[in-house]
C-alpha cells in the first residue's frame, strides 16, 4: 500500500491518504472550490470518484490542493482592465462563455483569450513601465464572478421573444441594474460603463501602444490565442496574469442594439484600435470618415451619459415593448423595399471597362456567375476575391478581380465610369464570389450599403466657417493614425474631419456605431487572420490567410493573393501532429499541406474549425451552444 502526503494551499493541515482513499475528514471549512492540481503533468485531478491509483500517481507526485476559481486581469477590447475571477480548471471556451454571460454579451463563441503581445523594439528594463502603463487603464475596481445573479434577461441565445434590454437608439439599458448584470460589482458604480465608448485620453497613451509594422508582425500576434480545448492551468496562465478578451472569429451573427449594447460597443473598440494601431490598412478618405464617427460617437456618448443620470427613473413598460418585438418577429418585420416578381435571374448590362495586360470596352453582361462580352469568352469567378480601389476625390471607381486557376490567380480591373455603376457591378461581384447570383434577396441591400459607404466618404464641397469652441474640441491625434500625422498638420486634419462629419452628424449613437463597424468590414483586409506558413513543394516562408470562408495564400512581403480557396469546397482537413502539418481537401482532388512555422499548428486548426462551427449557427435556434461540437471541430487528437 502507498503512502501520500502534500500540505494544503490553505493553511498547515497535513492529511494522510492511501491510494485506494479520497481526501475528507473533520474540516469544518468550504473547500468546495479547491482541486488537486498534478504540477508536473500539467493536469487537474477533477474525477473525484477515481482513485489515486487510476490517474497514475505515484508516491513520490506532487499535487497542489488549491482553488480553481482565481484573478485575472482581464483587458477589453476597449483597452481598460478588470479583474474577473475566472475558473482555472473550466476549458477557456467555457470560461470565456461565462465572462461573457458576466458582461451580458451575446454569442461567446466568437470570442477567445490572447496573450499579450510583446513590441520586440521595448527593452527588459521598461518592464516596470508597461505594469505601471496597465495599472493606469484600471476600472475602478470591479471585482466580477462569473455565474454570480440573473446574468440573463433572456431565455436563449437566438430566442425570438427575448425582452429588449437597451434602448436601440442609444444604447441605455431600459432594465433596472440589477436585472440586467445581477448581483455582479459593476452594479455598484455605472452599469454602462461597458456600452459606453471610451476615448482616447491622450496622444502620449496610444504612442505606448504596440504597433504591428508589417504583415509579419501582424502574424506574430496571433501566436497568442489560447488554446479553447484546454484549461487556463494547462496553458500555464498564472493568477493576476493579465490577458486579451478579443473578437477572434470575424463572423459577427445576429447583431441586435436592442439586446447587443455591450457586445456593439466593444466590437466597435476593437475595429477603432484595429484602424488607430494601423493593424489594418484603409485608404486616406477612409481615415478621414472613421475619425469623423469617432468624433461624432464621442460626443454623443457624453450626452448620452448626462441623459441616463438625469432620467434614471425612467419606467418602461418591457411587456408591451417585448410584445411589440414579438409581433414584429412573427410578421417578418417591415421592409421598405417591395421585392418584385422574380421569375428569372435579373441581368447587369453595362458599358464597362476592362483590364487584363491590354485597355479594353467591352459590353458586359452579368447573369450567374459569369462575364460574357461581343466575343463570347467569359471568366468563372466563383471563389474570387474581390477588392475595391476607390478614391472619392479622384472618381476612382475600380474593382480588382484575382480570379484562381489552376496555376494561380488570373487578375481582372473593373473600371467603373461612377458610383452608382461601381455599387451595382461590386454587389454582384461580391455575390458572385460566395457562389449567389443577382436575384438573392440581400442584392439591393449590398447595393445601399457600397452607396451609403461612399457616401460618408464625401467631402462638403461649400467651405462653412467652423467655430472655435468647436475646434478646440477635436484632439486628431487622438482619431487617425499615425501615418496620417506626420503627413498632414492637425489644423488640416481637423477641418478635414469636421467636413466628413458633415455627412454622418444626424445620426445615432448606435446607428454611428454599426456603421463605423460596417465600414470596418468593408475594409479589403478586413477578417483575414494571419500565420506564417511554408506550403508543401515551396522553399520560403509564406502567409496562410484565414477568413470566415476561405482559406488565403498569400505574399508575405507584399500580402498579395497567391491563391485562394473556399470553405463550401472543403472536403475535409486534417493535422499531422508529429510533423505539425495541417492538410486540407477540397472537391476536384485539390490538396493543400503546409506547416506553420511560428506558431503552433492546433491554432490554426481551431480557426478552421471555429469558423465551420460558426457557420451551422440559425437564428431559429432557440437553445445554449453545442459544446461538444464546437470541440469535435477544434480539439483535434493531441
Amino acid at each position: 500500500m502507498c503512502f501520500f502526503r502534500w500540505h494544503l494551499a490553505r493553511g498547515h493541515l497535513q492529511h494522510r491518504v492511501t491510494a485506494s482513499t479520497g481526501l475528507g475528514g473533520d474540516v469544518k471549512k468550504d473547500w468546495s472550490d479547491h482541486a488537486l492540481w498534478w504540477e508536473k503533468k500539467k493536469t487537474w485531478l477533477l474525477k473525484t470518484h477515481w482513485t489515486l491509483d487510476k490517474y497514475g500517481i505515484q508516491a513520490d507526485a506532487k499535487l497542489q490542493f488549491t482553488p480553481q476559481h482565481k484573478l485575472l486581469r482581464l483587458q477589453l477590447p476597449n483597452m481598460k482592465y478588470v479583474k474577473v475571477k475566472v475558473n482555472f480548471s473550466d476549458r477557456v471556451f467555457k470560461a470565456v462563455s461565462d465572462i461573457c454571460k458576466t458582461f451580458n454579451i451575446r454569442h461567446p463563441e466568437e470570442l477567445s483569450l490572447l496573450r499579450k503581445p510583446r513590441d520586440p523594439s521595448k527593452k527588459k528594463k521598461k518592464k516596470l513601465d508597461d505594469q505601471y502603463e496597465d495599472e493606469a487603464l484600471e476600472l475602478e475596481g470591479p471585482l466580477i464572478t462569473p455565474g454570480s445573479g440573473n446574468i440573463y434577461s433572456s431565455p436563449g441565445l437566438y430566442s425570438k421573444t427575448m425582452t429588449p434590454t437597451y434602448d436601440s437608439h442609444d444604447g441605455s439599458p431600459l432594465s433596472p441594474t440589477s436585472a440586467w448584470f445581477g448581483d455582479s460589482a459593476l452594479s455598484e458604480g455605472n452599469p454602462g460603463i461597458l456600452a459606453v465608448s471610451q476615448p482616447v485620453t491622450s496622444p502620449e497613451s496610444l504612442a505606448k501602444m504596440y504597433k504591428p509594422q508589417a504583415l509579419l508582425d501582424k502574424a506574430k500576434i496571433n501566436q497568442g490565442w489560447l488554446d479553447s480545448s484546454r484549461s487556463l492551468m494547462e496553458q500555464e496562465v498564472k493568477e493576476n496574469e493579465a490577458l486579451l478578451l478579443r473578437f477572434k472569429y470575424y463572423s459577427f451573427f445576429d447583431l441586435n442594439p436592442k439586446y447587443d449594447a455591450i457586445r456593439i460597443n466593444q466590437l466597435y473598440e476593437q475595429s477603432k484600435w484595429a484602424i488607430l494601431l494601423e493593424e489594418i490598412e484603409c485608404t486616406e478618405e477612409e481615415m478621414m470618415m472613421f475619425a469623423a464617427l469617432q468624433y461624432h460617437i464621442n460626443k454623443l456618448s457624453i450626452m448620452s451619459s448626462e441623459n441616463h443620470l438625469n432620467n434614471s427613473d425612467k419606467e418602461v413598460d418591457e411587456v408591451d415593448a417585448a410584445l411589440s418585438d414579438l409581433e414584429i418577429t412573427l410578421e417578418g418585420g417591415k421592409t421598405s423595399t417591395i421585392l418584385g416578381d422574380i421569375t428569372s435571374i435579373p441581368e447587369l448590362a453595362d458599358y464597362i471597362k476592362l483590364e487584363c495586360l491590354l485597355f479594353f470596352f467591352f459590353f458586359f453582361l452579368f447573369k450567374v456567375y459569369f462575364f460574357t462580352h461581343m466575343l463570347n469568352i467569359g471568366s468563372l469567378i466563383v471563389g474570387c476575391e474581390v477588392t475595391p480601389d476607390v478614391n472619392i476625390s479622384g472618381q476612382k471607381f475600380n474593382i480588382k478581380l484575382l480570379i484562381p486557376v489552376a496555376e494561380g490567380m488570373n487578375e481582372i480591373w473593373l473600371r467603373c465610369d461612377n458610383e452608382r455603376q461601381y455599387a451595382n457591378w461590386m454587389a454582384a461581384c461580391r455575390l458572385a464570389s460566395k457562389g449567389k447570383t443577382m436575384a438573392d434577396s440581400s442584392y439591393s441591400l449590398e447595393v445601399q450599403n457600397i452607396l451609403s459607404f461612399l457616401k460618408m466618404q464625401h467631402l462638403n464641397p461649400d467651405p462653412q466657417l467652423i467655430p472655435e469652441q468647436i475646434t478646440t474640441d477635436i484632439n486628431p491625434e487622438c482619431l487617425v493614425s499615425p501615418r496620417y500625422l506626420k503627413k498632414y498638420k492637425n489644423k488640416q486634419i481637423t477641418a478635414r474631419i469636421l467636413e466628413a462629419h458633415q455627412n454622418v452628424a444626424q445620426m445615432s449613437l448606435i446607428e454611428a456605431k454599426m456603421r463605423f463597424i460596417q465600414a470596418w468590414q468593408s475594409l479589403p483586409e478586413f477578417g483575414i487572420t494571419h500565420f506564417i506558413a511554408r506550403f508543401q513543394g515551396g522553399k520560403k516562408e509564406e502567409l496562410i490567410g484565414i477568413a470566415y470562408n476561405r482559406l488565403i495564400r498569400m505574399d508575405a512581403s507584399t500580402g498579395d493573393a497567391v491563391k485562394t480557396w473556399r470553405f463550401s469546397n472543403m472536403k475535409q482537413w486534417n493535422v499531422n501532429w508529429e510533423i505539425k502539418m495541417v492538410t486540407v481537401e477540397f472537391a476536384d482532388d485539390v490538396r493543400v499541406s503546409f506547416i506553420c512555422t511560428e506558431v503552433d499548428c492546433k491554432v490554426v486548426h481551431e480557426f478552421i474549425g471555429g469558423y465551420i462551427f460558426l457557420s451551422t449557427r440559425a437564428k431559429d435556434q432557440n437553445e445554449s451552444l453545442d459544446e461538444e461540437m464546437f470541440y469535435k471541430l477544434t480539439s483535434g487528437w493531441v
